[in-house]
């Protein structure tokens, strides 16, 4: 390839990801967001509320406060975050809190957050946490209470609750005030429609049988 060629390629490159920049940063002091009145229009984001009407509350929340329900899902976790409608003056932040509950040997399985980073604290028990970095190299450490770990924006990652007798407690920080999660084997067994079998048997290197009962087992 001629070197003009490249630097074609390379100046394509740099204007398509140009924009893709993380959550943008906010032109006032806040922008409470107003959930109440219906969208005639549509934003990234969630329209402000006027700044004369902002009060203390809209800034304050309990939410994380109370332990989610960890039966509510066969992999023994739950996660409640912090959003703008419980936390309004989150909005144009860029930024999430999440709770992180896991009963023992609970189980918040390998997922991504295709719009934010992610940095996670334990504060009670003993977590077993990971990521895989795009060449398939596997970063993990256990985490005791105190103690932190990042996880790289867009990356595979978990948090495992090594004691079988007593549950886990985490917090985390995103850097999205939309992180999204995509939960790997949910994304790929029980996709709406499903993905066809023989992809995911190429890809799984699994029969159809092995296809049926993972589906059936989560519930897909």
């Amino acid at each position: 390839m001629k070197l003009t060629s490249l630097f074609s390629l390379f100046l394509g490159l740099a204007l398509i990801l140009g924009p893709a920049y993380s959550d943008p940063d906010p032109l006032q002091d806040y922008c409470i967001a107003d959930t109440k009145n219906p969208n005639s229009f549509y934003v990234n984001g969630v329209p402000c509320i006027n700044p004369s009407l902002a009060s203390t509350s809209h800034f304050t929340t309990s939410v994380l406060s109370k332990p989610g329900d960890t039966k509510a899902n066969p992999f023994g976790f739950n996660v409640t975050l912090t959003n703008i409608v419980n936390l309004p003056g989150l909005n144009t932040m860029g930024l999430t809190m999440a709770r992180v509950d896991l009963q023992p040997n609970g189980l918040v399985p390998p997922h991504s957050h295709p719009r934010a980073s992610e940095v996670t604290i334990c504060l009670k028990g003993s977590l077993l946490v990971g990521f895989v970095d795009t060449s398939n190299r596997l970063f993990a450490q256990q985490l005791r209470p105190g103690e932190s770990f990042v996880f790289p924006k867009g990356l595979i990652h978990f948090l495992y609750n090594i004691d079988n007798k007593n549950p886990a407690l985490a917090i985390s920080g995103l850097s999205s005030q939309n992180p999204g999660a995509q939960v790997t084997s949910l994304a790929a067994f029980t996709s709406k429609p499903h993905l066809p079998d023989e992809v995911l048997k190429k890809g799984f290197q699994v029969t159809v049988q092995d296809i049926i009962r993972i589906r059936r087992n989560l519930g897909g």
